[in-house]
């Protein structure tokens, strides 16, 4: 097979050789560029009859692996798999291939839907640049790099990224390996900032963020049980403009279902508003992943404009209503999910944080629990604990109760 394939390169260095060369006859006179004419035609005809059917049986005999090779890539897989530094194979622009169980655990995202998309979509909005260019330094040839990174969804914890090159089989793109590890590059600790005494523009929105809990905890109280869709539309309610410029409600009862959509009372965003709620929420990449695997995602910036799917034109949601950052959240910490609230904040609007991110799931769990309520008219569940009154005695039946001991001085 190897000299097949170096005859086949000779030949080919010899037919590119000899193109050069006819592209330089153009120059003749136009009584001679009959003859380069006739010789161009014949390296064509050359290549139909020879070359191609010669490489279509190269490529043929590369596709059939041998045993051996089948059971190293394999091992290969596996190894890659169970290393305990997360990960993640790349390409070019930074599109992930493919990442092990580790980087699952790094990044809280499953390997089914990272693959395809942006790994520096994953990071804080500032370190996603830098991490692109370095990727492409790398796959370019330009040697191996490193840099501190931050996850969105861990941004006080700073990640030693590691990147370098690799040449997988039978692809001619290289690819890119990256490998995170704990700590800066000098190998410090992950360090918070330093805890100061709130501002008061800190302890402003901490009390419109309780605020916003006791008045959640306030709705979901007043609600009748046993109607999961009328709890998760009077939520949007209490969250929409006081908490995020848009809510998208989807309940998860089997099936994924639209149950309610808020938005701005502006009347150029009604068209969207109306488009929004008519859509199929199995077409929205975050709802799917947070209804299945029971993910949530808080996104600054997001740099996947397709995650929550197309309007009827084919534009990005997320771009036609100028989303700056969201949190798409699971209802429900344990057995299936209830359903999956999104929030929206829009245009200038100060992106979520990661406290109200904590908020938010607190109230998650608070409204699963709310939806899971049964009807007056379903049947009680056997309790799991039982009371049983002691007997009384003969003796003691009517007798007053014996008197209380005074403490001892």
């Amino acid at each position: 097979m190897t000299q097949t394939q170096d005859g086949f390169g000779e030949e080919l260095a010899d037919f590119v050789r000899r193109v050069g060369e006819l592209r330089t006859a153009r120059a003749r006179p136009a009584g001679e560029q009959s003859v380069v004419l006739d010789a161009a035609l014949f390296e064509l005809q050359h290549v139909a009859e020879q070359l191609w059917p010669r490489y279509e049986r190269i490529a043929a005999g590369a596709g059939a692996a041998a045993p051996v090779d089948r059971q190293e890539r394999q091992f290969l897989k596996a190894l890659f798999q169970q290393l305990p530094l997360p990960v993640v194979l790349v390409d070019r622009e930074t599109v992930v291939r493919r990442l092990n169980v580790a980087a699952t655990g790094l990044t809280g995202v499953r390997a089914g839907y990272a693959t395809g998309r942006p790994l520096a979509s994953l990071l804080t909005p500032d370190d996603r640049a830098a991490f692109r260019s370095q990727a492409a330094a790398v796959a370019r040839g330009e040697g191996d790099r490193g840099l501190t990174v931050h996850l969105q969804q861990r941004p006080y914890e700073p990640l030693l990224a590691t990147l370098t090159a690799l040449h997988p089989p039978d692809e001619p793109q290289p690819a890119v390996l990256v490998v995170f590890q704990e700590g800066s590059a000098r190998g410090s600790a992950a360090v918070p900032p330093p805890s100061e005494l709130p501002d008061l523009a800190d302890s402003t929105r901490h009390a419109e963020l309780m605020d916003v809990v006791e008045a959640m905890a306030s709705e979901l109280l007043q609600l009748p049980p046993g109607a999961p869709e009328s709890v998760l539309a009077a939520a949007a309610g209490v969250l929409c403009g006081r908490f995020a410029d848009w809510i998208v409600a989807d309940v998860a009862d089997g099936v994924l279902r639209r149950v309610t959509v808020l938005g701005p009372s502006d009347p150029a965003v009604a068209p969207l508003l109306h488009m929004v709620a008519g859509q199929d929420p199995a077409d929205c990449p975050l709802v799917v992943e947070a209804a299945r695997a029971g993910n949530g995602a808080l996104q600054v910036q997001p740099e996947d404009i397709e995650g929550f799917g197309h309007d009827t034109a084919g534009t990005p949601v997320l771009a036609r209503a100028e989303v700056s950052s969201l949190m798409c959240v699971p209802l429900g910490s344990a057995g299936p999910v209830a359903g999956v609230l999104t929030l929206f904040r829009t245009g200038s609007a100060r992106p979520f944080s990661m406290a109200e991110g904590r908020a938010m799931d607190v109230m998650a769990r608070h409204i699963a629990l709310a939806m899971r309520r049964p009807a007056p008219d379903a049947p009680a569940e056997a309790a799991s604990c039982t009371s049983v009154e002691a007997p009384v005695s003969p003796s003691s039946a009517g007798s007053p109760p014996p008197p209380a001991v005074p403490p001892r001085p």
